[in-house]
């Protein structure tokens, strides 16, 4: 049985809803509720990284283990690179990141993920699933990947890739037949070694351009492996109304 490390990043700032991590679903705040299903996986440990005193008393509160980090972190996987070191993990460790806006992870997409980069060399792991709305392929918001013969991420992005040149001439309504798109799931896994690796390295234009750390990755000559999920996982919390969709579903 391959032993890992779950790591949540959870940043107190958000744009679209401050104070997210604290949010209350059914008595308990966002975080606590990510680690509860973090928790139902296979991990020897469930850690969350917080660059906010609230957010670590607010873990401590519900037994739940946390590193108080930087607040001037690039990125979410800057932070877990802090954690793994302030938590003195072997090289060889595995580190799975799991959003802090989650609380419908699937503990399974955790243990698939943690399995598939235990039994590759690559320093990262991911995951993705097929899109099948051609209105999905052009919307932004939806990060693409697309994948070469070994399943590794050629490249991510916003935009609509791969692109059915003919397809889409007469017709964006539809996927064209045979069109294998894919949507990332943001969810990583990395060797620890690596995250020491990761902080060192230059921020890459591209992740600047389109937003999008794991571009780094590939901009520095790295590779990423990329396992398909069976399913598309259930939908964070990025909005007000996510967030009063998951409490409905709590309290169901």
């Amino acid at each position: 049985m391959n032993e890992f490390v779950v790591v949540i990043p959870a940043r107190l700032a958000s744009s679209r809803l401050p104070g997210k991590p604290l949010a209350d679903i059914a008595g308990k705040p966002m975080v606590a509720r990510v680690v509860e299903q973090a928790a139902k996986s296979r991990a020897a440990r469930v850690v969350v990284a917080t660059d906010h005193a609230d957010i670590l008393a607010a873990c401590a509160e519900h037994g739940v283990e946390a590193v108080l980090t930087r607040a001037d972190h690039a990125s979410g996987t800057d932070r877990l690179a802090e954690v793994a070191e302030s938590l003195q993990l072997a090289d060889d460790a595995i580190v799975i990141n799991v959003q802090g806006d989650e609380p419908l992870i699937a503990p399974a997409l955790i243990d698939q993920l943690a399995d598939l980069l235990a039994q590759v060399e690559a320093p990262v792991a991911t995951l993705a699933h097929a899109l099948h709305d051609a209105a999905d392929h052009f919307n932004p918001n939806v990060v693409k990947v697309v994948l070469d013969k070994h399943g590794r991420a050629l490249y991510f992005s916003r935009a609509p890739i791969p692109y059915a040149r003919d397809g889409y001439a007469s017709d964006r309504s539809t996927l064209p037949a045979g069109l294998p798109v894919y949507r990332h799931i943001g969810m990583y896994g990395y060797r620890a070694g690596f995250l020491k690796t990761y902080a060192g390295l230059e921020a890459s234009p591209l992740e600047q351009y389109e937003a999008l750390e794991q571009l780094r990755v590939l901009w520095h000559g790295y590779s990423m492996i990329v396992a398909l999920a069976s399913e598309a996982p259930a939908a964070g919390v990025d909005t007000p109304e996510d967030l009063e969709r998951v409490r409905r579903l709590f309290a169901r």
